[in-house]
């Protein structure tokens, strides 16, 4: 992922540093390698039929994907790859937490507790340290 971020701010430099253009030109790219890989190992395009049936909240993925990209490629030039995915990774234990911790989007209840706090304070920590030298 610092390899996509790094190239997709680098890419958005190339269009007039409009990290939303990069973003989608990398999506497209990404699309097309897909449906390239899909052709050449046989996989049945009839199956994409049955994701009429998958949950509402499956949906947003690509949208979450999208907003992931094109913040990494707009913040990666303003404070570097190593603070930029810091924050990231720091930002994602927290919401990992609360959606371990609540059960949200369908998964089981896994409550947050000591151990797993210490984990996400000490990731805080690095960011802290990562920002500060």
């Amino acid at each position: 992922m610092p390899t996509q971020a790094t190239v997709n701010s680098r890419l958005a430099e190339s269009v007039n540093h409009n990290p939303i253009l990069a973003a989608f030109i990398s999506f497209a790219v990404g699309t097309v390698a897909l449906f390239i890989y899909i052709v050449l190992t046989g996989i049945p395009f009839n199956q994409i039929a049955a994701a009429k049936d998958a949950p509402p909240v499956a949906w947003i993925g690509g949208f979450l994907g999208a907003f992931f990209v094109s913040v990494m490629a707009t913040v990666v030039p303003r404070i570097g790859i190593a603070l930029a995915f810091s924050l990231a990774i720091g930002g994602q234990m927290l919401v990992t937490l609360l959606i371990d911790h609540f059960g949200w989007l369908g998964i089981p209840e896994k409550p947050i507790n000591l151990w797993r706090v210490l984990g996400a304070t000490l990731i805080t920590i690095g960011v802290i340290l990562i920002r500060k030298f």
